[in-house]
């Protein structure tokens, strides 16, 4: 992990293409915006983390069932 230090209004780039901007400090909270083309999803970590395990179930419901499919 890369931890870096930045103050309002400063920002990183990311891959040339993704900007990180510190927007506003209030006390232990931080708003950031994030600047990315279109093709580049971004989520908070835990709706990421719940699209992959809905994406996991999804995969291993209809894995299953073309499974039993097969074996008929």
């Amino acid at each position: 992990m890369l931890a870096l230090s930045r103050k309002k209004n400063e920002a990183i780039i990311i891959s040339n293409n993704v900007e990180v901007t510190i927007l506003e400090i209030k006390g232990d909270q931080v708003k950031i915006g994030i600047t990315a083309p279109k093709e580049v999803p971004v989520y908070r970590k835990e709706v990421y983390l719940q699209i992959q395990e809905a994406n996991r179930e999804a995969v291993n419901a209809d894995g299953m069932e073309a499974l039993r499919k097969l074996l008929k």
